[in-house]
Formats: structure tokens, C-alpha cells, sequence
């Protein structure tokens, strides 16, 4: 289906990878990981041929059909949901654009005429539309969502109707860019069982760990200028790497050995006349020797060290008969809640049941119609909410933007924090406009962790986090003294962080005292949500 030979590619004179050989074939799943900026969305680009190569092959079969999903897309203008998910907004008269052209040049007998033709036909199947309404209400949709301008959306909302017209044409080959960054965990849950089943070959860039243990079988990984494979999931490349990495430094370490060994005896032989021919020889088998190559350890999670907050009450915060509503849309009606001392909880529940409302609830960010919301004894709160790019100051360097936030703590301190963070050396002094989504999180983060509250409300704080810095952020929180109050879609991340779980859905909230995995056994939620989502 898809072989790449020999790949080379530069960007901005830095060399991303070189000798990239693999092979993917029909129906299978492959992770594609590595560091920030190490190449993997450029390769995407090299296999959709809207970038060139430096050398090398990429080598697609004749009559494969390709489905990209990027990062980040935006509505193209007052097209509707439906429209976006049916490809009705500029999707199809894009490809009879092209169609047109490659008939009117004679050129109807390649392959960009047959993809661009079977992708023409999925769209305009009459039985399109109603699969495309069944993806979007898997993914989170309602009913009443599919005839809205996609502009008033979020460019997250966007991408899953982007993500369903994809889904829909069911491509040869899909390629995914951090697919799961925009989703909850419903919606999450109700992807991973959809790819399960896809028959297609699946190619995904993910820091979800969990959703590629789930769904690979393979894993590339881009690192040190090179693409190797391994296979199994995620869990079995880790393992992999590792032995890997010890049997290739252990090799190294057993050739420098015998390297010594030789040259010490060419330097102590090479001037005595019997011995000459020996060292002479010596030298020569050195010479002959392939050399191995020291193997770069593998990168551990950055340890971050933060003060630990000021000790709260056991009640840092109670609300008592909330009733919350947006216009006539009721969220919440007599809703009480206690967050008690040391609670690391996390809201679970379908798309739009108040799960974020609830944060801002307790983080006072919202109003509420009815109720009382009661601080406990030193409560000090923080929010971490999604959209958190517009609290930076553009005109702010890294450096600046973090010392605004501890006005207390030494620079020598503060860069040791942000060199932990991987901003290092003079990425300090870059202004926050320029920053990637990534570097954009890692900051806010940062400013929100430097002087923590002792309760902490997040909301999806692992979007656009690459696998080392979760993990970081997971092992700073476990040593965390406060409270945690959180939303994720990040399996691993939930499972690692929560001894109690609020589900939450149409207004009523319950209460299980136990980590992510006591929840699924005393409700069989996971199953029972993944059915009600592909059901229909």
C-alpha cells in the first residue's frame, strides 16, 4: 500500500531524518511518535505529496484512496455542520475541479483520477449524509447541531466534522494528526472502537498512550535523524527501546573495550622489532572494525519542582442547591457537591452533561440562578481552563510572562524551572506570540504550577502535550500536597492521578470513591457508553 525508501528531508537547514525505510500495508494500524519538531507532521506532508523530498521514495499503490485529518481547520465561511461533514463545503467541487481538468488533458487512466472519482462517489451517495449524522453524533453532536454555521463552533468542533467526512469516505489509508487532541472522553471512547473495526490502514501521530495501545500494532519512531520500527503498541515499543538501547550500548561498550585493548598494544609494541608486524597489525584490525555507535539514552520525564501550597481546611469548598442554566437550556438543578482535602477527582460523563460548567462553577468563573457556593478555611483556588492562549501577553518574552506570575522567586530559579519545562537557553527570551501550540501549553502550565493554590480545577490540561511532558506533568501532580478537581480524555493520565470519580450527566452527579478503573468495574461505563454512541 504505501513503502517509503531511503527518505531524506531537510527543514530549515536541520536535518529531520535520513535512510527512512518502512512499509504499510493493507488494514494495518501504526503509531508514529517522536519528539516536537521531529518530523513526524512533515512526513505526513511527504506522503500526501504537498511537500518535496530531498531523497528518496514514497510509493503509494496505483489505486489507493488517501484521508488526511491535520491538526488544526478552520470553517471556510457560512457553511453549516453538515455541510463541513459532507464535504458540500468546497470538498466536492474541489475534486470535480479536478476531475474536469485531468478529462480535459486525457488524463483519465492515472491514479489521481480514480481517487479523486472514488472520493467524488462516497460524497455524493445518497446514503452519505445519514452516516455522516451517525459519526457526528458519536462524536458529540446532537441533532439540533447539524444545521449550524460551523463558524460558531470551536476550531475543535470543527475538526470532528472534518474528522467525520473522513470517517464516512473510508479512504484506503487514513492519516491522523493527534486525533483525540479535540475530543472528551466519550467521544474518545467512541473513535478508539471505530478504528478498531475500520478496515482500512491507519497511520496516526498521538501523545494519547493509552488510544495507541488500544489500536497499534506497529510504531514508528522518529528520533535522532532516523525512523525505526517496532512492533506491538505503545507499551511493547517502550520495552522494546529499552532492551534495544542496553543491547546496543552494552555492544558499544564491548567494542570501545577491544579498541583500547588493540591500541594499547600498537602503542606498546609498535617501536619493538619483533613486535612491530603485530601492532602493525593491530592498528589495521581497529581499521577494519565497523564501529557502533553509542546509543543516546532514552529521555525521561523532566522532573519539576514546585512549592507546595498552603495547607486547607478538610472542606476547601461545598456548594449547596445550585440550579444552573443557560438561557433555557437547565444544567444543574439543586446540585450539592463537597471537595474535600487531599480528593485527586475527575469528571467523567458524555459530551455537553456540564462537566466543564462545573469547573467554572468552582472556580467562580461562572454565575449560577440559585444556591451557594462556600470557601473552606484557606481555600486558595486555581483554573486551568482549555483556552488559556489569550492570558499570555504577546508582547511578553517566556522569561517575562513566568516571572509576572512569581514576583518572589529568584531568575536563577526560574530559568532552572523553565529549562525543566524545555524552554532552554535563548528559547527563554522568545515572545509568547511566536510560540507553537505545544510551547504554548508547556508555558501555561508552568505559570499556572509556580505558585500553586491548594486546589487545583484543569480542564483538559494534556492537549497539544507531547508523551514526556504528560508523563512529567503526572509525576508533578502525584507529588502535588493540594487538591484536584479535573477533565481529561487521557486514559493514562486519569488512571495515574484520580481516587474518585464524579459522572456526570443531564444534571445529576455521582459519586464513586476510587480510581478510573473502580469506576468501570461498578458500571461497566466504558462498554455501556461505547454501545449507546454506535448505536443507531
Amino acid at each position: 500500500m504505501l513503502t517509503i525508501k531511503n527518505l531524506r528531508k531537510s527543514f530549515g537547514g536541520r536535518l529531520l531524518f535520513e535512510d527512512a525505510s518502512f512499509q504499510i500495508n493493507y488494514g494495518e494500524r501504526v503509531a508514529l511518535i517522536g519528539p516536537n519538531g521531529a518530523g513526524k507532521t512533515t512526513l505526513f506532508s511527504l506522503i500526501m505529496r504537498t511537500e518535496a523530498k530531498d531523497d528518496g521514495e514514497v510509493l503509494r499503490d496505483e489505486w489507493t484512496t488517501t484521508g488526511f485529518l491535520p491538526q488544526e481547520a478552520e470553517a471556510l465561511g457560512s457553511e453549516t455542520v453538515i455541510d463541513v461533514a459532507t464535504g458540500r463545503a468546497g470538498v466536492i467541487s474541489g475534486l470535480e475541479e479536478t476531475l474536469h481538468a485531468l478529462e480535459k488533458a486525457g488524463t483519465v487512466d492515472i491514479p489521481e483520477y480514480y481517487e479523486a472519482q472514488a472520493k467524488h462517489d462516497a460524497l455524493m451517495d445518497p446514503r452519505f449524509e445519514a452516516k455522516a449524522k451517525k459519526i457526528l453524533q458519536g462524536l458529540g453532536y446532537g441533532t439540533n447541531d447539524y444545521d449550524r454555521p460551523a463558524s460558531e463552533l470551536s476550531g475543535g468542533w470543527i475538526m470532528r466534522a472534518h474528522l467525520t467526512r473522513i470517517l464516512v469516505m473510508e479512504p484506503d489509508l487514513l492519516l491522523l494528526d493527534e486525533p483525540t487532541n479535540h475530543l472528551d472522553l466519550s467521544s474518545l471512547l467512541w473513535l478508539q472502537n471505530h478504528l478498531k473495526n475500520y478496515s482500512g490502514a491507519i497511520l496516526m501521530i498521538s501523545h494519547d498512550r493509552n488510544f495507541m495501545d488500544q489500536i497499534a500494532e506497529n510504531v514508528l519512531d522518529i528520533s535522532e535523524r532516523k525512523v525505526i520500527s517496532y512492533s506491538g503498541n505503545y507499551s511493547d515499543y517502550l520495552v522494546q527501546f529499552r532492551k534495544n538501547y542496553e543491547t546496543q550500548l552494552q555492544s558499544y561498550k564491548n567494542q570501545q573495550k577491544e579498541i583500547k585493548s588493540l591500541q594499547a598494544f600498537a602503542d606498546r609494541f609498535r617501536s619493538v622489532g619483533s613486535k612491530a608486524a603485530q601492532a602493525q597489525s593491530k592498528l589495521k584490525q581497529i581499521e577494519r572494525l565497523e564501529l557502533i555507535e553509542k546509543p543516546h539514552a532514552p529521555k525521561k520525564a523532566f522532573r519539576f519542582q514546585f512549592p507546595q501550597p498552603l495547607r486547607g481546611g478538610q472542606r476547601l469548598i461545598a456548594l449547596k442547591g445550585i440550579e444552573m442554566a443557560y438561557g433555557e437550556n437547565r444544567i444543574y438543578e439543586n446540585l450539592d457537591l463537597v471537595v474535600e482535602r487531599c480528593d485527586r477527582t475527575v469528571l467523567v460523563g458524555p459530551n455537553a452533561a456540564g462537566k466543564s460548567t462545573l469547573l467554572k462553577i468552582l472556580a467562580a468563573e461562572v454565575e449560577f440562578q440559585k444556591g451557594e457556593r462556600v470557601l473552606g478555611h484557606q481555600a486558595r483556588i486555581g483554573y486551568f481552563s482549555q483556552h488559556r492562549s489569550a492570558s499570555l501577553d504577546p508582547d511578553n518574552t517566556v522569561l517575562e510572562e513566568v516571572a509576572a506570575c512569581a514576583p518572589d522567586i529568584r531568575e536563577e530559579e526560574l530559568r532552572g524551572m523553565l529549562g525543566s519545562f524545555m524552554f532552554r537557553k535563548e528559547e527563554i527570551y522568545k515572545l509568547t506570540k511566536v510560540l507553537s501550540g505545544g510551547e504554548k501549553s508547556r508555558l501555561n502550565l508552568l505559570k499556572f504550577l509556580v505558585n500553586p493554590p491548594n486546589l487545583l480545577l484543569m480542564d483538559e490540561p494534556t492537549t497539544h502535550l507531547d508523551l514526556l511532558t504528560v508523563e512529567s506533568l503526572v509525576q508533578a501532580l502525584q507529588r502535588y500536597e493540594g487538591t484536584l478537581v479535573f477533565i481529561s480524555h487521557d486514559v493514562h493520565f486519569i488512571k495515574k492521578l484520580a481516587n474518585k470519580v464524579l459522572h456526570i450527566n443531564k444534571g445529576e452527579v455521582n459519586s464513586f470513591p476510587g480510581g478510573y478503573d473502580y469506576y468501570l468495574e461498578k458500571t461497566g461505563s466504558q462498554d455501556r457508553e461505547v454501545m449507546a454512541l454506535t448505536a443507531g
